[in-house]
């Protein structure tokens, strides 16, 4: 039987029988030295800012998304966010991605990551919503985040399997049909990286909104949530509200501010909204940025 190839476009595809991932694979991503690599992650110490941005009324950077490269978050004062929550770029070849070779994608998510760095308070959270590449070869970005973040500072936390789907629906990597010859894995799952700053708890006291249920399903390290639907957002790579909440509820007191340096189509931010708590978003596409405006817009006029 004769099967038509399918091709990832940006919005996704439903089927991956003869999957045509030639594109993806000729991308810079793939030129793994890990000489290199490893070389480039020892460095990354020096790389957490020392710079000090001045404390500023909140009315003037909070609840903002700024078209602006979180590189340089300048619109933040040091240690004023409570809890950043992204989703970054994976580099595999959507519409907003440049095509990056592996040491220059960690170094844009190490400058992102020391920005961040710079803006939490004291044992404050970084949860970093991250998946794997690839099948020949596998790659395991987030191996690589764990190494790099811990360099620039940040002390691992935990990790939260993101599982998107049951499996068993036809969801199949195929390689060798039914042979031991090649068979292909198929994630069905993403990760949640849990980072803290200079220590795991809270020195402040804060008030915290959780339920128990939440607080009790919240802290297993297996999270059942379905993917949000990319046409139904009008953005390529978007995560559920529901994921963005249950990570604000469960890391976050009522009166913190969260960020997200990779906002996208505001999903963070709009979900910070919900919680009643403070926000601010960057994104470097200012057609993203008018999303996230528009959606928090609609949701704040649903809310009065």
């Amino acid at each position: 039987m004769n099967v038509a190839k399918t091709k990832t476009y940006s919005f996704g595809s439903s089927s991956r029988e003869a999957h045509d991932a030639s594109e993806f694979y000729s991308r810079n991503i793939h030129d793994l030295d890990l000489l290199s690599i490893i070389s480039h992650l020892n460095t990354l110490s020096t790389k957490a800012q020392t710079r000090i941005i001045e404390d500023k009324p909140s009315q003037d950077w909070v609840n903002s998304i700024y078209c602006h490269t979180a590189e340089d978050m300048v619109h933040i004062p040091n240690e004023s966010v409570g809890l950043a929550f992204t989703s970054p770029p994976y580099n595999v070849g959507k519409d907003y991605e440049d095509d990056l070779d592996l040491v220059e994608y960690l170094n844009l998510i190490a400058n992102v990551g020391a920005e961040v760095y710079r803006t939490l308070v004291t044992g404050g959270r970084y949860v970093i919503n991250i998946a794997n590449l690839g099948r020949k070869p596998y790659i395991p970005l987030h191996s690589y985040f764990y190494v790099l973040h811990t360099a620039l500072g940040f002390q691992p936390a935990g990790e939260i399997i993101w599982q998107k789907g049951k499996g068993m629906n036809g969801s199949c990597a195929w390689g060798s049909w039914m042979s031991a010859k090649s068979p292909r894995l198929r994630d069905i799952h993403e990760y949640l990286l849990v980072f803290t700053k200079e220590g795991f708890s809270r020195p402040d006291r804060g008030e915290s909104d959780i339920s128990k249920e939440d607080f009790m399903s919240g802290t297993l390290s297996v999270w059942n949530i379905p993917p949000e639907s990319a046409k139904k957002v009008g953005h390529p790579a978007p995560f559920p509200v529901e994921l963005a909440e249950k990570v604000i509820k469960l890391f976050s007191y009522k009166d913190d501010v969260i960020l997200d340096p990779f906002c996208g189509s505001g999903t963070t931010c709009l979900a910070a909204n919900r919680s009643g708590r403070s926000y601010v978003g960057y994104d470097i596409v200012a057609e993203y940025c008018d999303l996230a405006r528009a959606r928090i817009a609609a949701e704040s006029v649903c809310l009065e």
